[in-house]
């Protein structure tokens, strides 16, 4: 996770011959990404980022973690200067509890760290603190930790330098996780408003992403990258549907939101591969309130404006900057983003916390029993060895109890929706051999269902079972 503030447009290499000037856009540096991305991106607003450092010469922390078993904090890096996290600084410091992530550090130097959000005009606070290990992700092989966030988790800052406000121009990126997603208010990042209430329309322009379809939506059934501009989700120009808007459900999602007077534009696309797409580009939507804007210029992360907070997903980094940003110029961050290697160059983890994706807890053996049959449940992840799957190369799950390895079995070797998954002795049969899937989900080779929390549950000691594969939320899981 990073963050990063600053004042102009993204900026990426060009030709000192080609680069030029107008009334609102600056000369663009010669310089590549990843080596120093602060000066492809120009002046930046805010930069949070918990992955990898922006800039080439950026060795400060990333983010803070917090430790529950003493409350201790601890500052998370780089590996090296314009490197990726220190995930192992992380992982030893956590080892045997819970941390959940205090501060995610901006590494603009505008000082534009996001913390806890307080409470606002739609709900109570402080907001919950995300789960430090909920996310795991690679970069080039490299491991690192996103953000994730269950309902009820925000970040926020009020007080920031060098956000575009009015009507000013700005542009926003954020890479995000496109399967983890609900129809919650709102998965945001962006612009909102300094007092955490709902004071018009007009007074955010932030990305959003989710397939509530309570104001705008697009084409298909969501998931769809918008703009929550406040009092309504935009899709395009219309108030309600823009067929144009696609469904977008990449592992990981690059979306872009960008405004100035009187236009603005949604762009998305595929962050491991490819290009960007343009989504919308035109005037302002057509009711009142939104022309001109009225930005106020705090930062948001997993909520809307006025703290509502009933919304999930997972966010790896984002950038804010002022300035229109042009097409070729998101392309060229974009091309910076595929290079980053998200995903790639791991051979995945073998063992460690199996992540329940939607409920942003881990399967767990109830109270660490050696009872045969003990049917497996997600619960608060503690970092303890009910909580720590091991997948063997003869596709098993399991768990060392008390000197006592047990294997993740589908009961009685059931092979139906409904299906018990227990822990048992292991045996080599079918019904405890497992594929963790490049898309998510874990499947039983033996019935080919889904690892699955019964009812999409995200409460502690939900049970796991097996069920049709549907793509929910609650059928994704990352191992480590």
């Amino acid at each position: 996770m990073r963050a990063s503030t600053n004042q102009r447009q993204y900026r990426f290499p060009q030709n000192p011959s080609d680069a030029k000037s107008d009334s609102r856009r600056d000369k663009l540096p010669r310089t590549v990404w990843h080596s120093d991305q602060s000066r492809l991106l120009g002046s930046l607003g805010d930069r949070p980022i918990t992955t990898r450092a922006l800039s080439g010469s950026y060795s400060g922390s990333l983010y803070q973690v917090r430790r529950s078993s003493d409350n201790a904090t601890r500052d998370i890096g780089v590996t090296s200067a314009g490197g990726y996290a220190d995930a192992a600084a992380q992982d030893s410091f956590c080892a045997n509890t819970t941390c959940l992530i205090t501060i995610i550090y901006d590494q603009s130097g505008k000082g534009n760290n996001l913390t806890q959000a307080p409470a606002g005009g739609a709900a109570g606070g402080p907001d919950n603190l995300a789960n430090a290990t909920a996310a795991p992700t690679t970069l080039n092989g490299h491991k690192a930790y996103g953000v994730y966030v269950a309902a009820g988790t925000g970040y926020r800052n009020n007080h920031t330098s060098g956000i575009a406000t009015g009507d000013q121009p700005e542009g926003m990126y954020a890479i995000l996780d496109g399967t983890h997603f609900n129809g919650g208010c709102c998965f945001d990042y962006g612009n909102a408003e300094t007092s955490s209430n709902d004071t018009g329309n007009g007074h955010m322009e932030a990305i959003y992403f989710g397939n509530i379809k309570v104001w705008g939506y697009g084409a298909g059934n969501g998931p769809w990258v918008m703009a929550d501009l406040e009092n309504g989700l935009f899709s395009g120009v219309n108030a309600g549907y823009n067929a144009n808007d696609p469904s977008v459900n990449h592992r990981y999602l690059t979306a872009i939101v960008k405004g100035e007077p009187n236009q603005w534009a949604i762009r998305g696309g595929n962050a491991q591969s490819g290009g960007l797409s343009t989504f919308y580009s035109g005037q302002r939507p057509n009711v009142s309130g939104y022309n001109p804007m009225h930005k106020e210029g705090a930062i948001i992360l997993g909520i809307g404006g006025d703290n509502s907070k009933g919304s999930a997903g997972t966010f790896y980094e984002g950038v804010m900057t002022s300035g229109y940003p042009s097409d070729a110029t998101e392309n060229a961050v974009q091309a910076n983003i595929t290079a980053a290697g998200y995903g790639a160059g791991g051979t995945g983890a073998s063992s460690g916390p199996l992540h329940a994706v939607g409920a942003g807890k881990c399967l767990d053996v109830p109270n660490g029993t050696t009872t045969l049959g003990t049917q497996t449940q997600i619960y608060t992840c503690n970092g303890q060895a009910a909580q720590n799957w091991t997948r063997t190369s003869s596709n098993q799950l399991t768990v060392a109890l008390g000197g006592t390895t047990l294997c993740l079995d589908a009961y009685g070797q059931g092979a139906t929706a409904g299906t018990k998954v227990v822990t048992w002795s292991c045996n080599g049969q079918a019904n405890q051999q497992w594929n963790v899937n490049s898309d998510g989900t874990v499947t039983g080779a033996q019935s080919g269902l889904c690892l699955d929390v019964t009812g999409a549950s995200t409460a502690d000691g939900a049970l796991a079972e097996l069920w049709s594969c549907n793509g929910g939320s609650n059928q994704q899981w990352t191992l480590g």
